[in-house]
This record gives C-alpha cells, structure tokens and sequence, in this order.
C-alpha cells in the first residue's frame, strides 16, 4: 500500500521514520559546525556509543566531510563541508536574482548589505557586500542569527500570522544585547508595527553599536527572504537612516517589478 500523501505530494509528516544511520550522520556534522570536538566529546553531546561514533567518523574522514588530527584525537568539519555549502548559495535562485540589487544597494549606502532566510529559530545569511569603511559589522555567508532578534528575521516573522507565531516560538525569547525583545507577546506587538510600516529596525538587540533596516523580498508569500542594510551608530544619522529605508523600498519593489507576483509556500 503507497503512504498517505499531502498536498505537495510527500507522505504524512506522523509517518516519517527517519534513517538511524543517516540521522547520526548528520548529527556529527551539525555538532562539529560549532567547532572541533574529540571523540569523547562527541559521544556524550550526541549520546551515540563511541564505537558506532568512530565509524561514522572514519567514514566521513575518508568522504572528505571531516578532518581528524595526526593523532585522531580531534575532528572538524572537512573540505566537503564548504563545497556543498558553497554550492547551495551558488544554485540559490534567490541570490541570483538579488546579486545586482545587493550591489546597487551597497554602492548607494557604502554600508554592510545582507540578504539572509528565515530558519526558525534564527536567520541564515546567504549573500553579503561589504562596507567601504573600516568600521563595519562583522558576518559571513552561513552565520546565524536569533530571528527575534534581527531586522531580517522581524521582517520576515511579521509575514506569519500571529498564532503561527505563537506556535513556533517558545513563550520567553533569549537575549543577544539588553535592547533583545525576550517576551514573545511583545514581539507579536513589535511585529504589527512592522507590518504597518513595511520595514523592520534592529536597534542595538544584535550586536551594541548597530543599527540595522530590513525588508521582505517578494519571491514567496509568506516571504522567508529579507534583505538589509546595517550601520554603526556612530555614522547614523536621521537623514542617513530615511536615505536607507527608502533606498531598501524601493529594492524592494523593483524586484517585485522585475520578477513578478509572489508564488505561495507552506508556512
């Protein structure tokens, strides 16, 4: 008998029963995107028994997708790792599209630029152009982000229905600064301004000492792309911030011009 499909066709999410082996697997490597670890460490972090553990990392050693030390005392993530992640921002149609836009943007400002995703909980930075000046944020391609706690992820969350909202973020948020929302109801509040106004403000709740602005991009509804520009408060000013909004306005709607209507995807 064929499993039960949804609407786009896949078996029921209550009748997935994921592989034992390819979940362990992929367990190593998302552990050792945080860092480097010993066998040991991986072993009581993931709870996998060490001599299932040393295979899969042997295995992966011999792959490419992890390094291990002269004395295989200690393992990182491999060359392979960079590669296939490299390769999914290069196939990413939503960079493509946004590649000059990002570069007129950048250009105009002379500040940081970003196009980052939606990925509960945080947001994932997939493009970026960099500030002419010295003093700049610091990011790269494949850094995450509290999504509460950035205009990029606000900008995006404000996309969601409230109850959606609700359902996937717990009730307390964490804190990155002392200006983080860390209340969910209140975030829910911030979210409406922000529907109203077309653009999200990251107040210092990322990192001290920035600002950032953000809009959707049109590619999906509800939208899980957003692109931004970030400043330091010490080269803010009101008649800087207004050029950046506007600026990021009308990004916005020229891709919107440009590529169309907005395709529907399954929050």
């Amino acid at each position: 008998m064929s499993e039960p499909l949804t609407e786009t066709g896949g078996p029921e999410e209550h009748d997935f029963v994921p592989v034992k082996s390819a979940d362990r697997t992929l367990d190593v490597l998302e552990a050792l995107a945080s860092g480097a670890a010993s066998l040991a460490e991986l072993a009581n972090r993931l709870r996998i028994p060490k001599s299932s553990l040393h295979s899969i990392l042997r295995t992966l050693d011999h792959r490419g997708w992890v390094d291990a030390d002269a004395s295989r005392s200690m393992y990182s993530l491999g060359m392979n790792a960079l590669l296939i992640g490299s390769s999914y921002v290069d196939q990413d149609p939503t960079v493509f599209r946004t590649s000059d836009a990002l570069d007129r943007l950048a250009m105009d400002t002379g500040e940081t630029v970003h196009l980052a995703r939606l990925e509960l909980p945080d947001v994932v930075y997939l493009a970026k152009r960099e500030s002419v000046h010295p003093l700049r944020m610091f990011s790269a391609i494949g850094r995450r982000l509290p999504a509460h706690a950035t205009a990029l992820g606000k900008v995006a969350l404000a996309e969601l229905p409230d109850d959606t909202v609700r359902r996937l973020l717990p009730e307390r948020l964490p804190a990155s600064t002392a200006h983080t929302i860390t209340s969910r109801e209140e975030l829910i509040d911030h979210l409406a301004d922000i529907r109203r106004q077309g653009y999200a403000i990251d107040a210092e709740e990322a990192g001290l000492g920035m600002r950032c602005f953000a809009v959707v991009l049109p590619f999906q509804s509800p939208a899980k792309d957003a692109i931004s520009c970030s400043v330091p408060l010490a080269r803010l000013d009101e008649e800087k911030e207004r050029s950046i909004i506007e600026l990021l306005l009308e990004t916005r709607d020229q891709l919107s011009r440009q590529f169309g209507g907005r395709r529907i995807s399954a929050i």
